[in-house]
């Protein structure tokens, strides 16, 4: 006969000792996954970072090559609209239809989204964006203003970049506010994420929190200014 503790070791884990080791299991795994979901979540917010440096170079290159900016695209087009991603105008020698739209993505061709899934909010100056005048090289000058502000909450009363030419906007991860590709707008904006899809001339830049995932780039007109100079498109 087999000693007493022998005998109970023998018969495997009792029913508290798996619970303990579910309970290690559980805390391991969710520690894991929030690990990866916050990598994920890091990956992300740097590839749309990146996408919004590389819309801000095109944009510049655009400029120095056709003297303007281009105009935002209609965002209320679905993918499959034969003029979706392009500059909403009539032709060359008009205005843009429109200040504020997303990027016009086919003809800078870049790429339509954002991680994800979302089209990139632009607004576009019209003194940088309408058509070269006949005989000058841009439909701009040295002296020319653009009119948008940048501020680090809806509230501020200072701003961190004043007299901005163009604004690109991705919406993070929660989206809204951003355009999406069926051609309809994510409700539900609210304070500063508001301040980047309601049409008006001030937009919010600030590091991410529990209500704001936006990520906002634009162009600093003495750096446009610098490069069209550059380029032989302003004396």
């Amino acid at each position: 006969m087999l000693p007493p503790l022998l005998s109970r070791r023998n018969k495997g884990f009792t029913l508290v000792e798996l619970a303990i080791v579910l309970v290690i299991i559980a805390l391991l795994t969710s520690g894991l996954l929030m690990g990866v979901t916050a990598q994920r979540a890091s990956a992300e917010n740097s590839d749309a970072q990146r996408q919004l440096d590389n819309i801000r170079e095109a944009l510049t290159g655009f400029a120095m090559a056709n003297g303007r900016l281009p105009c935002p695209a209609d965002p209320t087009l679905t993918s499959v609209a034969p003029s979706v991603g392009t500059e909403d105008r009539p032709n060359t020698s008009s205005p843009c239809n429109r200040t504020y739209g997303v990027i016009p993505w086919v003809t800078l061709g870049l790429t339509e989204l954002d991680p994800w899934g979302r089209r990139f909010t632009y607004f576009a100056s019209s003194s940088f964006s309408g058509p070269v005048p006949a005989g000058a090289l841009a439909s701009f000058t040295l002296s020319t203003l653009g009119n948008a502000n940048i501020k680090d909450s809806a509230g501020a009363t200072a701003n961190i970049a004043s007299n901005v030419p163009a604004v690109i906007v991705s919406h993070g991860s929660s989206g809204v506010g951003g355009w999406q590709p069926d051609g309809t707008q994510i409700a539900g904006a609210t304070g500063d994420e508001l301040e980047n899809a309601n049409l008006t001339l001030t937009f919010v830049s600030r590091l991410p929190g529990s209500n704001f995932d936006d990520l906002v780039t634009w162009i600093a007109p003495g750096i446009l200014m610098a490069k069209m100079v550059a380029a032989g498109r302003l004396p």
